[in-house]
């Protein structure tokens, strides 16, 4: 079969294109050969796939300036990207955009262990910030599970979380300052090395905008100093609507975990398959950790043993050293490479009451039998940020539309229950034509107003967030 012939326009334009960057770049931080350029076709929402025109990879603050403004100077959607684990398709381009990638830009930049901040670049993964301060005992508190690939410029856009999260904060809690370059290549500071700063919160605006509003070069990041100790404990139930009630129950306590993580039959068993972590045959598994002192970890697990037994476990083990405390979360933290393994699936992101959480859990078992497609769960329980994982076969005609359908639901019934569309995957694609199940259009119009102040022609990021003819007739008015 002949290939269709590239439209001669866009070949003129993209090499106009590639012929201005190279006066900003070298040439390795310019990819533009089609075969090259798939390497950015899609990020971790692999359901969805679109090469770009291009991609680049400056190093600096001053290179991201320089492309920006050529980009707006020749009307070039850009879409950036930081290490492409995005769940929701936050990072996927469209055919006429320049992926921006920040991958390059790693370095810590300042480290102030007195008043307990670090700057780095935001290509840095999350992971390596804690390691760039273990050596003095501190550390970066929110911990996606992608932590190991996850870049500190996409946990901005999308506010991640993690296991942690329920004592720490997400990122915005964590959040002092960044550097940021609007679309016509102006560089702005917002925060600093301080705890609030003055004027407008537009750090608060900026985290989780999704790449809406600028592209965050620079970060100043909260660290904090390790915990004396730390211990997990692991409860297993007979049914997901109990361990979802000992849950709340241990939120009304008044106790605060350091975590609360969530599995269901199907994620522990694909677990145990994986990691081998020894985890006992049940509906549901909790694993709760505590931290502080010796005698301050025994008070709280006393608590926290004491309501579980309320619920009648079948299982409640608590980590009696370094080993047995790893195993326990060696499963929780192999959980969505175990169920790679097993089955394509989608993962999905909403929030809810952590008191609804026994409604919720066995709401989606009702709508997983309507839709016949399996759900594992795994989720942190503690604030109530669901992770559904929905199992079906990419290459069985209708079944990824009977996925999205079905993920559909699930978001919209957290909705219903009192929560919202996403904790911290953000809406990226995969959420967009549900805005308006969450938002009036009174509120959407002033969502859209921020974006307008920010990037008037909607170069930034394009055909996310928003319900698609929303944002594709703002790029035309533009």
């Amino acid at each position: 079969m002949e290939m269709p012939r590239p439209d001669p326009a866009v070949l003129a334009r993209k090499a106009q294109l590639v012929s201005r960057l190279r006066t900003i770049l070298a040439d390795d931080a310019i990819i533009h050969d089609e075969m090259e350029t798939r390497a950015y076709e899609c990020d971790a929402l692999t359901a969805y796939k679109c090469p770009p025109l291009l991609a680049v990879l400056p190093s600096t603050t001053q290179e991201v300036s320089d492309v920006l403004r050529v980009c707006h100077d020749m009307n070039v959607p850009v879409v950036p990207r930081g290490s492409g684990t995005s769940l929701a398709g936050g990072a996927l381009p469209t055919a006429d955009s320049v992926i921006l990638g920040v991958a390059r830009m790693n370095d810590v930049l300042e480290t102030d262990y007195p008043n307990r901040v670090i700057r780095v670049q935001t290509g840095r993964t999350n992971l390596s910030v804690s390691g760039a301060v273990e050596e003095e005992e501190f550390f970066y508190a929110p911990d996606p599970s992608s932590q190991l690939a996850c870049a500190i410029a996409g946990n901005i856009a999308m506010n991640s979380g993690g296991a942690h999260c329920l004592k720490y904060g997400v990122t915005t809690n964590n959040l002092l300052g960044v550097t940021m370059v609007l679309m016509d290549g102006t560089v702005v500071e917002l925060g600093g090395a301080h705890l609030d700063a003055g004027g407008l919160d537009l750090l608060g605006v900026i985290c989780g905008s999704e790449g809406q509003l600028g592209v965050v070069t620079e970060a100043t990041l909260r660290i904090l100093h390790k915990p004396e100790g730390a211990r997990p404990v692991l409860i297993g139930f007979d049914s997901n609507e109990v361990a979802g009630a000992c849950v709340s129950d241990i939120i009304k306590s008044g106790i605060l975990p350091v975590a609360i993580e969530f599995m269901d039959r199907p994620c522990i068993r694909a677990c145990e398959a994986f990691a081998k972590a020894g985890y006992p045959d049940c509906e549901a598994l909790l694993i709760v950790e505590v931290e502080g002192s010796e005698a301050e970890i025994a008070f709280q697990l006393d608590k926290i043993k004491e309501i579980a037994n309320r619920h009648n476990p079948v299982e409640l083990r608590e980590a009696q050293d370094a080993d047995q405390a790893a195993r326990i979360w060696l499963g929780r933290k192999s959980a969505f490479g175990a169920m790679g393994q097993i089955n394509d699936y989608m993962c999905l992101d909403g929030t809810i009451p952590v008191s609804s959480l026994p409604f919720v859990l066995r709401r989606i078992g009702e709508l997983s039998q309507k839709f016949g497609l399996e759900v594992a769960n795994v989720f942190h329980a503690g604030d109530g940020n669901m992770h559904p994982l929905i199992l079906f076969d990419a290459n069985k005609p209708g079944d990824l539309e009977t996925c999205e359908a079905f993920g559909a639901e699930i978001l919209k019934l957290c909705v219903e229950a009192g929560g919202c569309l996403t904790g911290e995957h953000g809406v990226g694609v995969e959420k967009r034509d549900l805005m308006l199940h969450q938002y009036t259009a009174g509120d959407l119009d002033a969502q859209l107003a921020v974006k307008d102040a920010f990037d008037p022609r909607w170069l930034l990021n394009p055909a996310k967030v928003f319900p698609l003819a929303v944002t594709e007739a703002r790029r035309v008015a533009a």
